[in-house]
C-alpha cells in the first residue's frame, strides 16, 4: 500500500478526494462510491486501521517520519486535502447547481450510480446462497433508508459527536449517504451548511484581520458545534475502518454482494424525479433553517412525463453519469495494460 507515488499520481489522488468531498455533501450520494470505482476503496480502508496504538507511540516518541509512513501519510493528506477543499469549492457549486438546476443534478448522479453498479458487479462471479442473501437484505435496507422521515434539529453536543460517527460511515460504506443520514437525523442544515460556512466566514474575517466574530456568541456555538462532529467524524473513521477492515479481510465476497445490493437500493434516494415535501406544523406553518431555508423534510417520487423537453435532457444526464463510470472503466483497464 504504502509506495512512491508520481506527480501525476498525487494530482489524481487530490481530484479523487475533491470527487469524495462533494459526493459526501449531495444528500444520497456516498462518497465511499467514489472510493470504490475509484480503485482505492481497500488503501482507503486499511490506510484508516494504521491509526491505531502504535501509530500513536510512534508519534508521541518524536518519529514523525515513521508515523507518517507507517499511516501510509501520502495518500491519506493528499486525499484528505482534495476532501477539505472540496467543501470550499466544488460543493458550494454543487449547492448552485442544486437550487438552479436541481433534475439535472439529480439526473447525473443517478446515472453515476447506475454505472457504479455495473462498475463493482460486472466482474463479481461469486453468486451463491450467502452472497445472494447478503445483497438482498443490502437492498432492503438501502430501500427502507431512502424512505424514512427525518428527526428534528438537534445541537446537543453529544448528539453532535453521535452525528460525525454515524455521518462519516457514507465515507467507508459505498451506497450510504452519510449527508442523507444527517437529513434523517435532523442535523444536515446545521452540520453541513450553518457550521461549514461560519468556518468559511470566520477564515475570511481572519484574512482580513477582523476577529470581531470572538463577540459573536452564535458564531462560536456553531463552531464549537463543527468542532465537535468533526471530532465525531474522526473517530467513526477510525473506528470503522477496523471494523471494515476485518470484515473485507474475512468476508470480502459478501461484503462486495452486500454493498451492491446496498447502493442498488441507495437509489431510490437519488430518483431524479421527485417533489420535495418541506417541514410544516399542524396549521401548515412553514418551518425555516438559519438561513431562512424551508427545512427538507423527504422526497415523493414520481415518473416523469416524457412529454417535455426538460425530461428528455434529464434522461441524457443520467446517459451522460452512466459514462462518466464507463470512461472511469476505460481508464483503469488502459492503465493496466500500459503498466
Amino acid at each position: 500500500m504504502n509506495h512512491p507515488r508520481s506527480l501525476l499520481d498525487k494530482f489524481f489522488l487530490i481530484i479523487k478526494g475533491l470527487c469524495m468531498g462533494a459526493a459526501n455533501k449531495v444528500p444520497g450520494v456516498s462518497g465511499g462510491i467514489v472510493a470504490f470505482v475509484g480503485g482505492f476503496y481497500e488503501e482507503f480502508i486499511y490506510s484508516l486501521q494504521k491509526i491505531n496504538a502504535k501509530a500513536f507511540k510512534l508519534l508521541i516518541s518524536g518519529r514523525f517520519k515513521s508515523f507518517y509512513r507507517y499511516i501510509n501519510g501520502s495518500f491519506l493528506t493528499l486525499l484528505i486535502f482534495g476532501m477539505l477543499v472540496s467543501y470550499f469549492s466544488i460543493s458550494k457549486i454543487l449547492d448552485y447547481f442544486l437550487v438552479k438546476k436541481e433534475l439535472y443534478v439529480w439526473a447525473a448522479f443517478f446515472g453515476m450510480i447506475l454505472g457504479s453498479i455495473y462498475y463493482i458487479g460486472k466482474d463479481f462471479d461469486y453468486w451463491k446462497k450467502k452472497t445472494f442473501t447478503a445483497a438482498i437484505i443490502g437492498l432492503t435496507v438501502g430501500i427502507a433508508i431512502s424512505f424514512l422521515n427525518p428527526a428534528k434539529e438537534n445541537d446537543n453536543l453529544l448528539f453532535i459527536f453521535l452525528c460525525g460517527m454515524i455521518s462519516v460511515s457514507g465515507m467507508t460504506l459505498p451506497g450510504l449517504s452519510g449527508s442523507f443520514i444527517l437529513i434523517l437525523l435532523g442535523n444536515y442544515v446545521l452540520l453541513l451548511v450553518d457550521s461549514v460556512n461560519a468556518l468559511y466566514d470566520t477564515f475570511s474575517e481572519l484574512f482580513l484581520g477582523d476577529f470581531s466574530f470572538m463577540s459573536n456568541t452564535e458564531r462560536l456555538h456553531t463552531l464549537k458545534i463543527l468542532a465537535v462532529f468533526t471530532l465525531g467524524s474522526a473517530t467513526g473513521l477510525v473506528t470503522l475502518s477496523h471494523v471494515l477492515s476485518f470484515v473485507l479481510k474475512h468476508y470480502k465476497h459478501i461484503t462486495t454482494a452486500t454493498i451492491i445490493g446496498f447502493i442498488t437500493g441507495s437509489l431510490g434516494v437519488v430518483w431524479p424525479w421527485k417533489k420535495t415535501i418541506y417541514k410544516t406544523g399542524m396549521n401548515g406553518k412553514v418551518f425555516l433553517d438559519s438561513n431562512g431555508k424551508q427545512i427538507i423534510m423527504n422526497y415523493e417520487r414520481f415518473l416523469p412525463d416524457m412529454s417535455t423537453l426538460e425530461n428528455w435532457i434529464a434522461i441524457f444526464f443520467i446517459i451522460f453519469g452512466i459514462g462518466v463510470l464507463l470512461l472511469l472503466d476505460w481508464y483503469g483497464k488502459n492503465r493496466k495494460k500500459a503498466s
